[in-house]
């Protein structure tokens, strides 16, 4: 098996994608010997639509020796608890998807099996009333979550709403810090050796850039992953039809509510997501089914604040390339592949990616293996992801446009019609391997969209009514005393992290 040694590591791109990767690698190639660079052009832009995270990104900036409230601080951040997601199963309808569990497991069987016995008995309330998570965000409370939880009642985590280009600041500045090289430059073209990979860049001074390794943080052109290696591109527009998206930034009114907003319109979806001074909108949609200028005028009608700015319009293809690592060239971020924002996914599937080179560099070279498992973990990552936000719109109850309809009636990769019958048959959640959303995830969108099993666990239904009923009142009562003990979310802001206005 050739062994590739590594002595350059060239990032191509920054942002958030780029900066992140450079960050965590400094830190992981420290003393090794490893030079890394990050080619960027000052001239380029970067996407900057996505400000919303999963709770993954805290733990991502806490290995580098980053506090939450630094970092809130320094990006206008707030807490999000999770998503609520508005007309999604029928207009009028909404649930919240949070970051945390829903009651408490006994015996063995999972707690939504004895919710839906006492459902039966007709006293069993919202799936929703046994999530912490859930309640602090319809109230706009927040507290930080206990480093030992009581019970698992108690059991919820949460994440940030922030400026993704302040965050890429953050990360050039610890990357720069330890010796990551920055290089300000358009690259002109792209040199690859006979047998395959890049072997140099060709920036627009004229000079030439030459690594053993080049990171693709170039967006959705993937520089180097597609037009130079030319490694093709696995498209999921079949199920995911929204191709398109217009973004703006907004003045925010009223207070930062601490979840992200999912509203769901005619042909797709409008993201909301409050900072500390501005907020963040996004209009998510399939060209098929509107026009540019409808979505558009969809988007400015569901704007409360003041536009900062003119929208911004971008086209996209959901799929992944058929290879993440190809030759010498790993793709991470949007050149990876793309996947809707609707799960707040994308800065995640950049951490991974960055975990998985991590773990394939434990020594300075790869040979052949390493590049293999990481095709097939990218691989199986970006389809769990990709089923997970499928569920949305195959569940969907909505009757009045095409798109729902196309969206409710398409079949669905295999992998996610196992796991939808092992739920609707016998309230079997299922986990498959690599998956980052799990099964308290996967029974807040069955619940939202009033997705249930046929039948439940054979043993609750031996359970003695009273006692059930007892045992479920005193959680929800538990979960709403914890709730009115705590203060406000922009209260917390006010007091733990909040930043000077821009």
């Amino acid at each position: 098996m050739t062994q590739h040694n590594v002595k350059q590591v060239v990032i191509v791109g920054g942002g958030t994608a780029g900066w992140m990767t450079a960050a965590s690698l400094s830190r992981h190639f420290r003393n090794t010997g490893i030079q890394l660079t990050l080619v960027e052009s000052s001239e380029i832009g970067t996407v900057g639509v996505g400000e919303a995270t999963i709770p993954t990104l805290r733990r991502f900036y806490a290995e580098l020796g980053m506090e939450d409230m630094e970092v809130m601080r320094a990006t206008q951040a707030t807490c999000k608890l999770g998503i609520q997601f508005r007309d999604w199963c029928a207009p009028g309808s909404s649930f919240i998807h949070p970051f945390g569990l829903y009651g408490q497991k006994a015996n063995g069987i999972d707690f939504h099996h004895y919710w839906m016995r006492l459902r039966e008995l007709g006293d069993a309330g919202e799936l929703a009333d046994y999530s912490l998570g859930v309640q602090l965000a319809l109230h706009e409370k927040f507290v930080e979550p206990s480093p030992k939880p009581p019970s698992e009642l108690s059991v919820f985590d949460w994440a940030l709403h922030f400026d993704a280009s302040a965050f890429a600041r953050l990360m050039r500045e610890y990357a720069t810090n330890n010796g990551v090289k920055c290089v300000d430059a358009k690259i002109d073209s792209v040199n690859c050796h006979p047998g395959g990979g890049v072997s140099s860049l060709i920036l627009d001074s004229g000079e030439a850039l030459a690594g053993d390794v080049y990171i693709d943080c170039s967006g959705f052109r993937g520089l180097l992953i597609e037009q130079a290696l030319q490694t093709g591109y696995e498209d999921w527009s079949q199920w995911l039809i929204c191709d398109s998206a217009v973004a703006v930034q907004s003045d925010r009114k009223g207070s930062a509510a601490p979840y992200t907003v999912s509203q769901a319109h005619r042909a797709g979806w409008q993201w909301r997501i409050p900072l500390q001074h501005r907020q963040g909108n996004g209009h998510v949609y399939s060209s098929q089914h509107i026009s540019d200028d409808e979505a558009l005028e969809t988007l400015a009608a569901h704007v409360d604040g003041e536009l900062l700015h003119e929208p911004r319009q971008f086209r996209f293809t959901a799929g992944r390339r058929r290879k993440a690592w190809n030759h010498n060239v790993i793709a991470v971020g949007l050149a990876s592949g793309f996947l809707e924002p609707l799960e707040s996914t994308s800065i995640a599937l950049v951490e991974t990616a960055i975990e998985k080179i991590r773990r394939a560099f434990q020594r300075p070279w790869f040979t052949s293996k390493e590049v293999d498992q990481f095709n097939d973990l990218t691989a199986q990552e970006y389809e769990r992801v990709r089923d997970f936000i499928i569920l949305h719109y195959k569940l969907n109850q909505r009757d009045d446009s095409d798109f729902w309809r196309y969206c409710r009636d398409m079949p669905v990769p295999q992998t996610l019609a196992d796991k939808l019958a092992a739920y609707q048959g016998r309230g079997e959640l299922v986990r498959y391997p690599i998956e980052i959303f799990g099964p308290p995830s996967w029974m807040a969108i069955y619940s939202g969209f009033d997705c249930l099993p046929e039948t439940y666990d054979h043993r609750v239904k031996q359970m003695d009514a009273a006692y059930l009923q007892q045992a479920l009142q005193g959680m929800r009562e538990s979960v709403a005393a914890v709730v009115d003990s705590v203060e406000a979310h922009e209260a917390f802001i006010a007091r733990c992290c909040a930043a000077a206005k821009p």
